[in-house]
């Protein structure tokens, strides 16, 4: 039989490092967007 709870815990440890990946690229992207110069043309 199947370790559903394993399963589950490896999925829920996954998700977790997902998500903080994505929040952490947005923090950095806020940071570069407010700590540009607003003249720049790029």
């Amino acid at each position: 039989m199947p370790d559903y709870k394993q399963m589950y815990l490896t999925l829920l440890d996954g998700v977790e490092k997902a998500i903080n990946l994505l929040v952490d690229t947005q923090r950095a992207c806020e940071e570069t967007y407010v700590n540009t110069d607003e003249t720049s043309d790029n």
